[in-house]
Formats: structure tokens, sequence, C-alpha cells
């Protein structure tokens, strides 16, 4: 294949820290933007026969004014930014990166549940102001403490992080249970599967880790959450509407649940209004479960290989085969 014209429309957050896209400059002709507005997504990408983008969309109208476009690489898992039907029919091949980030997600599912458990940023916090130093004793606590060992973690969707967090809540001492799509006996080791309702009822700790979808949306609910134990822990490292915001600020104020940990939120950056903003027990981190460098390298180096395979005439990680 000759050289190409390769554009990223947004390759800021893949590269915040030095990582190198120069790879891609062996294969053509490469344009970096950190960012792009929507209204100039077709006047950058244009000219080019390539396009990687991570939450730039690409949908129906944008790609029937792209003529020169025969390559669309998604630098994510999830690839709904792009209209794959629409990309078929123009005969675009469309890939994703899967799995580079399983690890550091599942490390950030239980950085979030230990700092419930263990409040340590609370109490480093306190001891910089000199708590500690100004104790009659030689310890002190003014939160509750949670081992872990015995609890009863459940897991919505059990795919790779699903599985690798569950491999973590095991070796913690947990019971874990799950609500899937996989049958009982294809389960991995120790895994009970569950109805939804009973999961919500026995989860001290309930996890999301399935994909958006019309009948996931909004799976955390006012209803829903009535059926959880008012003492339990909900996490989201998924999508963020897999719950509905206002609803879950209603239970934490209302004492109807203990506490809500997300890396993920519906509206992304939030609104300033959003109300689990405001929430004592929201433990929210700005989507950077899939940041560390480890994984942001993983995911420049399969990304780049996507696109070599492609030029190559032989690509892999297709998510709109015909």
């Amino acid at each position: 294949m000759k050289k190409s014209s390769i554009v990223i429309l947004d390759g800021y957050t893949a590269d915040p820290s030095g990582l190198s896209w120069k790879q891609l400059e062996e294969i053509g002709a490469l344009t970096v933007y950190d960012r792009t507005p929507p209204e100039e997504t077709v006047s950058r990408a244009k000219d080019a026969e390539i396009v990687l983008t991570n939450k730039v969309c690409l949908r129906r109208p944008e790609i029937e004014q792209l003529p020169r476009l025969k390559y669309i690489g998604v630098l994510a898992t999830g690839y709904n930014v792009v209209d794959l039907e629409a990309a078929r029919e123009h005969g675009i091949i469309v890939t994703n990166v899967p799995a580079y980030s399983t690890e550091s997600v599942a490390q950030m599912v239980f950085a979030h549940l230990l700092a419930v458990a263990n409040h340590t940023e609370h109490y480093a916090r306190q001891n910089r102001e000199g708590k500690w130093t100004a104790s009659p004793d030689f310890c002190y606590w003014d939160t509750q403490l949670t081992e872990l060992s015995g609890k009863t973690f459940g897991i919505v969707g059990l795919g790779n992080i699903g599985r690798r967090v569950a491999a973590i809540a095991q070796a913690f001492g947990m019971k874990v249970v799950a609500y899937t799509s996989k049958q009982a006996d294809e389960l991995p080791a120790g895994i009970a599967k569950r109805t939804m309702d009973q999961l919500l009822m026995e989860s001290d700790v309930l996890s999301l880790h399935c994909p958006l979808t019309p009948d996931t949306k909004h799976l955390i609910n006012r209803q829903t959450l009535q059926r959880m134990k008012p003492t339990a822990i909900l996490i989201n490292t998924g999508r963020g509407p897999l719950v509905n915001d206002q609803d879950v600020a209603d239970a934490l104020q209302g004492k109807r649940l203990s506490a809500f940990c997300a890396d993920v939120l519906t509206e992304e950056p939030p609104r300033a209004d959003n109300p689990l903003l405001q929430c004592e027990n929201a433990y929210i981190t700005p989507h950077i479960a899939w940041a560390t460098n480890e994984a942001r390298s993983r995911l420049i180096d399969v990304a780049v290989n996507n696109v070599m395979a492609f030029a190559a005439g032989k690509p892999v990680n297709v998510v709109n085969r015909c």
C-alpha cells in the first residue's frame, strides 16, 4: 500500500506524558490533533485515508463527506463512536483495541473499594494536619473500617474485566456471585451464577462490567436500588449510563446505599450540577481507570499494529466485517 494520509482526531488523552505515535510516520503523513470539536471533524479528516479516534464521533453524515477514507481505528475497546453500518457501506474498515486496559480497570475497582473500606485518604489528610500527633493514644479512628474477607462481591457481566475483578475479589477472601449470560457450568471456579434480583439482594459490593445497551441503560435505578442492602457499596467502572445519576444520589442522601464509586458518569465531563458531585459518599474519579502508563502504552502499540496490519492488507481487530 502506498503511503497514506493519517489523522488522529483526539490524541491528547492517550498521550499526555510523552508516549509516541512515531511508528505511524513510517506508514504515511501523520497529523495529530489533541482535540477535535464536532464541527471540525470533516475538515480535518477530509484528505485522510486513515483516521484514528477515541471519542470524536464518525457517524453517517461525517462518513459520507469523507470519500478518501478507507480505515477508522478506534482508540478504545468500545466502538459506539462509529456508525459501523455506514462505514461498511462505504467500504471502510473499522478496528478497535480489545482488552488493553483489563488489569488497570480491575485495579481501579479495588482502589475505589479500599478507599471506602479503609479511608486511607481521609487519615492521610488528617495526619498532615497534625491529628495523630495530637492524639492521646497510639492510634485513633473516626470512621468505620471494614474487612472485605467474607463479604459477598457481586458482578454484572463476566467479560475480560469482570473475570479479572472476580479473581481479585476471591484473593481478598470474598464470596463472588455474578449476573451473566454465561451458563453456570461455564463460569470460572468459585463464581456462582445469580439472577439480577438475587445479585442485588445478596451483594455487599456490586460492580458493573456489562456493555451499555438499551437493556442495560439505567440498570441501576430507583427500583433496583431498593432491592440492595443499605450497607452495600456500588461500583461503576463500565459505562456511565448504566446507572441513573439522580436515583443513586437520592439513595446515598437517604442512606439507602452506603457508597457509590465511579470512574464514569452519564455525561463526561459532568455538568457542575450533577447531583453525584455533591454527595459525601460518592467517590468519583475522572474516567482514568484506563489511563495508567502501561495501559496507554499497550493501547498505542495495538493501535499502531492495527494500522500496520491494514496497510499490509491483513487487517486485525476488525469490528465491522461483512
